[in-house]
């Protein structure tokens, strides 16, 4: 397998378990959980795609050279916020094309369950095809509406976007033990 073709396969497997994992969350609180529950996951999801269509365009957005002056200062996150925006194409893809596709996925079928689940419980199988229609516009709404809005603030904040998620990933690698070993790029576990 050449390069691309082995990433594309790694990419597809980890949509795969990521779709996988969110699908199971939403399907365990809403066999367990009262129905604002489930209703609570579909809002997360959607919030999730946002928020990662926000860190995929900051990436994109974004300018090396200030996070060069603040890692000479060690400011928390400069030095993996420089990695970041030399990546941007692949933080991007993975942010906005893998999370935000998976998300967009994840919850259609979260609505679509939700309004059965609804339809049934509530004996409104007659207005099932209606409600999602709503439901279905509804979601589309926010999840676009968001996405819009989240654009233009990646765009004017992308420096500050960019640290944050810096930061933020150190604490996890951090906290996980995964240290980088100094010039190799690779993860040492």
């Amino acid at each position: 397998m050449g390069g691309s073709t082995k990433r594309a396969f790694r990419v597809g497997m980890l949509t795969f378990f990521l779709s996988i994992s969110i699908s199971l969350l939403f399907q365990l609180t809403q066999t367990r959980t009262t129905y604002w529950v489930s209703v609570f996951v579909l809002l997360a999801v959607i919030f999730l795609g946002i928020i990662f269509d926000l860190i995929g365009t900051a990436t994109t957005a974004a300018s090396e050279k200030p996070f060069h002056a603040m890692a000479s200062d060690r400011v928390d996150g400069a030095k993996k916020a420089i990695e970041l925006v030399r990546k941007a194409d692949q933080v991007a893809n993975f942010c906005n094309d893998v999370v935000g596709d998976i998300c967009g996925t994840v919850s259609g079928s979260i609505s679509a369950a939700l309004v059965i689940d609804f339809a049934i419980n509530n004996k409104l199988v007659s207005y099932q095809d209606l409600m999602s229609l709503l439901v279905v516009g509804l979601v589309s709404a926010v999840t676009v509406g968001g996405k819009a809005a989240s654009k233009s603030l990646a765009i004017k904040k992308s420096s500050v976007i960019v640290l944050k998620t810096a930061f933020l990933m150190e604490k996890f690698e951090h906290y996980f033990g995964w240290k980088r070993q100094p010039g190799s790029g690779k993860d040492k576990r």
